[in-house]
């Protein structure tokens, strides 16, 4: 990893135009900024506007890291986190997270307990639930590729009982459903910003990792087959995050240097502008109280940048 140094110049030479159409996101005196570091892979980035503060996985530390906006400290919110990987938060904004080695997807109260939402589906032990999203009747959507129990490292070694599937967890009755099988290692996911589109990163997918956009049923409970809306080539995507205009803003890397960062796509698409990174970028998220500032968790650090955009998402 090269030694981070910030920009001397406006504007910031790692943020790439490719395409015209990513100008207006380009805010001229905003740079790439380094707010933590010393993590061994940084994942799940979420923010939390009434605390003004960012929780980042730390997946093979077995913690959750915490990044407050009013003092740039960074420091430690919970250890062990059982190799927590992504998160969010619901509709009333407690925490919900992926656990690796729990197998697991848990809702942290607000009086800090801890509610499991999912570890099994028709008896049968989840893999390693890898990242989740919140829609906006309160379900919990999540991945569950079985990359946290192939080893030590993330998680526990453990035997894959289920297939790698995506499901949909319903606030209301607590019932799990699937609701995409034969998925190719699916990984990062996020919903257009109206919730007519659920976007699906296949890490697995050959022989180019793809994203697939999935038409969302009328009824909100289900998707449909499935398209090929992104081929990453020879770049590799990994979280997902829409703004409010439609574009996708992917996580990236591997592979070679000038690949790693945030890569993004416009609705169509096209691939619109890179945001170049000094690591490879595995997950990002919207926030600050504009909702205008990229938090990008990158390797070993977490790294932001203000954008001319707003994050899509239905809590602050």
């Amino acid at each position: 990893m090269a030694v981070w140094q910030p920009s001397e110049r406006y504007p910031d030479p790692r943020i790439e135009v490719i395409d015209p159409r990513f100008s207006r996101y380009v805010i001229f005196s905003a740079a790439v900024e380094q707010l933590g570091t010393g993590m061994r892979w940084a994942e799940g980035p979420v923010w939390f506007g009434d605390g003004r503060y960012l929780l980042v996985s730390d997946i093979p530390n077995n913690r959750i890291m915490r990044w407050d906006e009013p003092t740039g400290a960074f420091s430690v919110f919970r250890q062990p986190s059982r190799n927590a990987n992504g998160n969010t938060r619901d509709l009333q904004g407690r925490l919900i997270t992926c656990e690796h080695e729990g197998r697991r997807v848990t809702r942290t109260e607000h009086d800090g307990s801890i509610t499991v939402l999912a570890d099994r589906y028709e008896g049968k032990r989840l893999n390693s639930p890898n990242d989740v999203v919140v829609k906006s009747d309160g379900s919990v959507w999540f991945t569950d590729p079985p990359f946290g129990i192939g080893g030590w490292y993330e998680g526990l070694p453990g035997r894959q009982e289920l297939p790698a599937q995506v499901y949909r967890w319903d606030a209301e009755t607590g019932e799990l459903t699937v609701v995409i099988e034969g998925a190719d290692g699916p990984n990062g996911l996020c919903f257009s910003p109206d919730e007519s589109v659920l976007y699906l990163v296949q890490s697995r997918a050959t022989p180019h990792r793809l994203i697939t956009a999935h038409d969302v049923s009328t009824d909100g409970r289900g998707v449909g087959a499935g398209r090929v809306h992104i081929d990453c080539g020879p770049g590799t995507s990994d979280g997902i995050r829409c703004d409010v205009d439609g574009s996708l803003w992917c996580g990236w890397g591997m592979g070679s240097e000038e690949l790693d960062g945030v890569a993004v796509f416009a609705p169509d698409g096209v691939r619109i502008g890179h945001i170049h990174l000094p690591e490879r970028c595995a997950n990002l998220c919207f926030g600050g109280p504009q909702r205008n500032r990229l938090f990008m968790a990158a390797g070993k650090s977490l790294y932001s940048v203000y954008v001319n955009t707003q994050g899509a998402t239905v809590l602050r």
